[in-house]
């Protein structure tokens, strides 16, 4: 039998996991107890609806996602926790150069995963041992089937802003989120309800695709951050324009939310950028092999893309650039062993265009065998 109470006051123990959390750097903490999602159905509408686009995995786990005691019956609280990934601001020249690709924030330093694991583990033991009792717990990073953002919202460490984002009044919402499911009944906190996006439209506004179809509701299918990490195959070649040069995720809705304007740098070394990693070259990234992808991009987040899914990227951002320097990069790039990086690199040599990359076109379709990168080479030559 695993106890579902504790030795110490509530108010004590509370206090102590509070305390703890922020000193292994979760910046916010609250706690709630386990219940029945809330926002289950409107979450559900959202899957039938089609914005979660090819995250099937999305609907898979959906009958996990309606109530936290489906990971762990025990559970009694959810104790959610969020720690800041916030580093600094890019040179604007190298964020204003279109020759150079952007990455999105999170994924700069190394993979948040394993780090806010192995944080939530060493809370789960102070937890323990402060209560001398026999507990059950269960950590959750955001791989695991909980909406997250509903259990954070009621426990008060932010609202759901306009663009589906977490945000705390005091700092914004440069933030990775996890949870503690724990077999005892915690004192719960009393959420502070401060803040609010009032009636700015902001993020709204300033979403190149217009993903954000309504205040707080997300067309996946339309968002840069699912087009260039989730989407597995081809972009669709109406929205490749809109992307700029951005290879991988998005943060403009972040950039653009005026709570951000309060956001402090974290001292995590571990989210402060790689070399590299901060506005590459893109001209650098297309003859990428296997080794070097991996080897580069080795515990960082941008390994979830996968060589041919960041290439696609970056051969998109290229053809937006336009530069004619690009041809000889892109001559390569169609000769690559995966067709959708061949695919995206006659759409870029198309944008370009002139009588150099109009012969790579003609050179390429002579011997390509994939009907869809014929079709690539052929819509581009036209």
């Amino acid at each position: 039998m695993y106890q579902t109470h504790l030795t110490e006051p509530q108010g004590k123990i509370k206090k102590q996991i509070h305390a703890r959390a922020n000193e292994l750097g979760f910046e916010l903490v609250g706690i709630t107890p386990a219940a029945h999602s809330e926002t289950i159905a409107r979450y559900r509408r959202w899957i039938e609806s089609g914005y979660a686009g090819e995250m099937n995995y999305l609907e898979k786990h959906l009958s996990l996602k309606t109530d936290v005691r489906r990971l762990l019956a025990e559970a009694k609280s959810v104790i959610s926790l969020a720690m800041n990934y916030y580093t600094l601001d890019p040179p604007k020249a190298l964020a204003q150069d279109p020759g150079r690709g952007q990455i999105s924030r999170y994924a700069w330093g190394d993979d948040y995963h394993e780090l806010i694991r192995e944080r939530l583990l060493e809370l789960v033991t102070f937890i323990k041992q402060t209560a001398e009792s026999e507990l059950k717990t269960r950590v959750c990073v955001d791989t695991a089937p909980i909406i997250e953002r509903e259990y954070a919202q009621r426990a008060g460490i932010g609202w759901i802003g306009k663009n589906t984002n977490l945000i705390h009044w005091r700092s914004g919402s440069w933030y990775f989120l996890a949870e503690v499911l724990i077999s005892v009944a915690l004192e719960s906190d009393t959420p502070d309800l401060r803040g609010s996006c009032g009636t700015c439209t902001r993020c709204i506004e300033a979403c190149p695709t217009d993903a954000i179809i309504e205040p707080n509701l997300l067309d996946s299918r339309l968002c840069i951050s699912y087009l260039t990490i989730e989407l597995k195959e081809s972009i669709p070649k109406a929205l490749r324009p809109k992307i700029g040069n951005l290879i991988f995720g998005c943060d403009i809705c972040q950039e653009v939310c005026p709570w951000n304007s309060k956001a402090v740098p974290t001292t995590e070394p571990a989210f402060q950028p790689r070399d590299g990693n901060l506005a590459p070259e893109l001209l650098s990234l297309v003859g990428m092999t296997q080794q070097e992808f991996s080897r580069r991009f080795k515990g960082s987040p941008i390994k979830r893309a996968k060589r041919r899914g960041f290439l696609r990227n970056a051969l998109v951002a290229i053809g937006n650039w336009g530069s004619r320097r690009a041809i000889p990069a892109l001559e390569g790039a169609l000769a690559d062993h995966e067709p959708l990086v061949r695919g995206h690199a006659a759409w870029a040599l198309g944008k370009i265009g002139g009588e150099t990359a109009k012969r790579a076109l003609q050179t390429r379709l002579t011997v390509e065998t994939d009907q869809g990168v014929i079709t690539e080479i052929q819509d581009a030559l036209e």
